[in-house]
Parts: C-alpha cells; sequence; structure tokens
C-alpha cells in the first residue's frame, strides 16, 4: 500500500480534501470531490484525509479549517483553498497542473 508521501510526490497532481465527519460543509462537497475524482481518473489522483484520525498529517500542512482543498505536484504544494469551491474551479485547478 502507497504511503501518503508516495502519493503525492508522484507524477500525477493529487487533490487532498482534508475534512471531518461532523462537518456540514465537507458532507456537501463530498460529491463533488468525489465526481472530481472520477473526471480525472487517470490525469490526477484524489485522496480523502480525516482530520480527526490524521491530527499529525493535518498540522504538518497546517490545516486550520476544514474542508481545505490542497494539490500537490511532485510533493509540492501548488494550490491550497479552505472552504467550499465549486467543480469547476476544482477541476481547473487540477487541470492546471496536468
Amino acid at each position: 500500500m502507497e504511503t501518503f508521501q508516495e502519493i503525492i510526490n508522484g507524477e500525477k497532481p493529487v487533490l487532498v480534501d482534508f475534512f471531518t465527519t461532523w462537518c456540514g460543509p465537507c458532507k456537501t462537497m463530498s460529491p463533488i470531490v468525489e465526481a472530481v475524482g472520477k473526471e480525472m481518473l487517470g490525469q490526477a489522483r484524489v485522496l480523502k484525509i480525516d482530520v480527526d484520525k490524521n491530527q499529525a498529517l493535518a498540522a504538518q500542512y497546517r490545516v486550520q479549517a476544514v474542508p481545505t482543498f490542497i494539490i500537490f505536484k511532485k510533493g509540492a504544494v501548488v494550490w491550497r483553498n479552505s472552504g467550499g469551491v465549486d467543480k469547476n474551479t476544482l477541476k481547473q485547478q487540477m487541470r492546471n497542473f496536468i
């Protein structure tokens, strides 16, 4: 099984959704993130990270609000957004790094 570091250091851009199960906006964003993942299949990767279960990772990337979206390219943070975002914006941001 790949580690988080191995995934974000890969060639493909990776959209990481830092969320919690109790967060209303996170629940709203979940189907949008999943749809983007399906539409970008093969071109990019999408990960969902529950910050309650991965507090060290959330702290490492200074996630202070959920949802927070971070796009990694070859291990570097290339885009980040806290709060909800529409599907087209997410897809366009992913395309910028393919």
